[in-house]
């Protein structure tokens, strides 16, 4: 149990400091240190964590808090979330003091514009892999696919895309 709690918090002190643009742009190396490194959880269950924490209210991470119960309980979850959240908000005070020392520096607004495609690639990468875990076939790809157009290209909330997702999933597989 120590040596999993370790592992617990090596990872996610690694990932809070690797959290560039938000914490979505490291699910990609989550989803690998825990499905493919450690085998905590195979990919599936990674995704419907994900879709839990998404859906419940607070903060985007829950999967965090989620994955160290999965793995080691009460315990699991605490380190997990401290390991993940501890770091980088000390780093965010930081950085934060430092930037607005130079609010009226050229440089930082062309660092700025240069952090969105870096941030948009992550974000986007993460998208991909849980669309991946979650989608088993095409059908659920063409509502997936549906879904994101949707979200990009019309101002309906998400939350009426989720469900629509969600029923026409249940009618395509002959759950509804």
């Amino acid at each position: 149990m120590t040596a999993t709690l370790i592992a617990l918090a090596l990872i996610f002190t690694q990932l809070s400091l690797l959290a560039f643009g938000g914490g979505n742009t490291i699910l990609p190396e989550m989803q690998r240190q825990v499905v493919d490194v450690h085998h905590w959880m195979p990919a599936r269950e990674f995704s419907a964590l994900f879709a839990l924490a998404q859906a419940a209210p607070g903060p985007n991470m829950m999967i965090v808090t989620l994955i160290g119960w999965h793995v080691a309980g009460w315990a699991g979850m605490l380190v997990a979330s401290i390991a993940k959240f501890g770091p980088s908000s000390l780093v965010t005070i930081a950085v934060m003091h430092a930037w607005d020392r130079f609010k009226d520096r050229p440089w930082r607004r062309i660092a700025q514009k240069g952090f969105v495609p870096v941030t948009a690639g992550l974000i986007a990468a993460s998208a991909l892999l849980i669309a991946k875990a979650s989608d088993p076939n095409g059908f659920a790809w063409a509502i997936t696919g549906v879904c994101a157009v949707l979200s990009f290209r019309t101002r309906i909330h998400p939350l009426w895309l989720l469900g629509a997702g969600s029923v026409a999933g249940l009618v395509g597989f002959g759950l509804f």
